[in-house]
């Protein structure tokens, strides 16, 4: 029996309904024909298919959504991970648990065959019994852990799967406690240029709770952490480069100045008896000069134990460290340096350091370029801040020109910056310099 007429103008209304707004189901009428007919068996089939095409564009949505909010996460975490230049491996867990979510977590880095663990996340027993060194029996065993630089997956670390009996014995001893009370395991080895550095474990309590695309996602940070830890070793790399050439740079030159002041003072030792003998006033003031080189070079010589043993730099007191420094500079030029502390106070190591390179510089550039008669070093305690000023009546120069391959004064603004300290540097060309470094604690710092 052929379709009404009335049917398929209704089908043509749903239909254009369905056009003019795709997301939103069309409304079909109450019943017009009987229960039985043709046309009401089709229309309710037609009803069913809208409610599964519904649930069907409904579940796409949440998945599109979900889908954007990872790749909003992952981008998210990916500049966080880029822009920390000091390895926070915690930080690295922390991102993870946000879209992949675990009981606990482990980052291990690899150190030949041990891998040691750099951060946990998971209960306060857990936290305690780290850190954790795995040794692994060879080279099978890493690549075993390792599966190719892929996720692996293990849903019950409790069953007779091969990997899950790997991984019981390998977490052994006082790692076994990472196992506690954990079924799913998921492992995501960190490599970089086809170098592994290391990997992270996530673990739940949940049976199979970690899916091909928990793995994916977690890959994706796995290679951001990866390219992180390096760009911290290198970081730190540097910064040790850049300590250990500075302290050769300083420990050179006062390995000279000490030389230099030894030679002039043997000279004078030599000929001290035959020139007291000849004139007593100029043997007088020779054996000034002897006192005062030999002062000098014990300065200097403390000097250079200071950049051997950098605590010193800490663990003195900063009014003497800088009246060593000012010692040092009359034993090799003769210039005499007044040295004067005002007040008393305690500072964080990192600023007591910075204060003290600041007038070491300060000094060299004395003895290299200012040609002057006399030197001034005060420092100023004050309540939550310090100030240190370092003066000389030498020849001057203009701070808007200074030659190039000076670079005494970049040196020391960017160690008054690294502290928040202000430097500044008041000269004129036959009028000496003033070099004024001023630091005050932050709101941070004053509330702790």
């Amino acid at each position: 029996m052929p379709l009404s007429s009335d049917f398929y103008a209704l089908l043509s209304s749903l239909f254009h309904q369905m056009a003019r707004a795709p997301d939103a189901p069309p409304v079909v009428p109450p019943k017009q024909w009987p229960a039985d007919s043709q046309e009401q068996l089709l229309l309710k089939d037609f009803q069913t298919a809208l409610v599964a095409l519904q649930a069907h564009n409904q579940e796409r949505q949440s998945q599109m959504e979900a889908r954007m909010r990872e790749q909003s996460i992952l981008l998210e975490i990916s500049q966080t991970l880029a822009s920390a230049l000091e390895l926070k491996p915690g930080l690295i867990l922390d991102q993870l648990q946000v879209i992949v979510e675990y009981t606990h977590a482990t980052l291990f880095a690899l150190d030949d065959l041990t891998l040691v663990t750099l951060a946990v996340r998971g209960s306060q027993s857990l936290q305690e019994a780290t850190p954790f060194h795995i040794e692994l029996d060879g080279p099978e065993s890493l690549a075993a852990l390792l599966n190719g630089h892929a996720p692996q997956r293990i849903a019950d670390v409790w069953s007779d799967d091969p990997g899950a009996q790997f991984l019981r014995s390998l977490l052994n001893k006082s790692a076994a406690v990472l196992l506690e009370g954990i079924r799913a395991w998921m492992w995501v080895p960190l490599a970089v240029k086809d170098r592994v550095i290391g990997g992270i474990s996530v673990a739940h309590t949940r049976p199979d709770s970690f899916t091909a695309h928990h793995a994916d996602l977690a890959l994706n940070v796995a290679n951001q952490a990866a390219i992180t830890l390096v760009n911290a070793q290198l970081y730190e790399q540097a910064q040790t480069l850049a300590m250990l050439q500075e302290r050769q740079r300083l420990a050179q030159n006062l390995h000279d100045a000490v030389n230099q002041s030894l030679f002039s003072a043997s000279l004078i030792a030599e000929v001290l008896p035959r020139l007291w003998k000849r004139n007593p006033d100029e043997g007088r003031q020779s054996l000034e000069d002897l006192r005062r080189l030999t002062r000098g070079a014990m300065a200097e010589m403390r000097s250079l134990l200071v950049e051997l043993r950098p605590l010193v730099l800490t663990d003195s007191d900063l009014g003497d460290l800088l009246q060593q420094l000012g010692d040092a500079l009359m034993g090799r030029t003769n210039i005499p340096v007044a040295v004067t502390v005002t007040g008393q106070g305690e500072v964080p190591a990192e600023v007591q350091v910075a204060f003290y390179r600041v007038c070491q510089e300060g000094l060299n550039n004395i003895a290299k370029h200012a040609r002057a008669s006399r030197v001034a070093i005060n420092l100023q305690y004050n309540v939550g801040s310090m100030e240190l000023h370092i003066r000389d009546d030498g020849r001057g120069f203009d701070p808007m020109q200074v030659p190039s391959g000076h670079y005494g004064l970049s040196i020391m603004r960017e160690r008054a910056k690294a502290i928040g300290a202000v430097l500044s540097v008041a000269s004129q060309p036959g009028h000496g310099v003033e070099i004024t470094i001023h630091w005050a604690k932050t709101p941070e710092q004053e509330a702790l």
